[in-house]
């Protein structure tokens, strides 16, 4: 593959994603995460303090969404343009989703959790990807 990625298309297909995974798992699902994961019985200090210390954590993940976004932007150049959005979709159905359903279900969820867990998880990623190939679509 000769052809070059347009970086500014990834950095901002990867901040895209960044902020919609923040919007999927605050306002639209924030409450749901946090009772899957214990959050909502622990006091208000305690919470403003993990997310304080959250921030090295943010980092790492939108430096891995920027990998994941770069990888993307490399097969979506190898492929027809009208494929975009499918290629998009079978990277999560063959990478994202069989990763994710692993880490639930080996990763000490709750059975009473592990549904509702793969299906926060797994819509996040699809809408995610699909954002980031839309952005990429528009700019490579």
């Amino acid at each position: 593959m000769n052809e070059s990625i347009n970086l500014t298309a990834v950095l901002l297909a990867s901040v895209a994603q960044f902020i919609l995974g923040a919007i999927w798992y605050t306002p639209l699902f924030g409450r749901m995460w946090g009772k899957i994961h214990g959050f909502d019985k622990l006091k208000q200090k305690t919470q403003k303090e993990m997310q304080k210390q959250m921030m090295p954590l943010l980092i790492v993940q939108l430096l891995v969404t920027i990998l994941t976004t770069f990888v993307l932007a490399h097969v979506l150049k190898a492929w027809p343009a009208e494929n975009t959005y499918k290629i998009a979709f079978w990277m999560w159905l063959g990478f994202m989703l069989p990763v994710q359903v692993s880490a639930v279900v080996f990763g000490g969820t709750e059975p009473r959790w592990i549904l509702t867990k793969i299906a926060i998880m797994a819509g996040g990623a699809l809408a995610c990807i699909e954002a980031g190939a839309l952005v990429l679509a528009k700019l490579q």
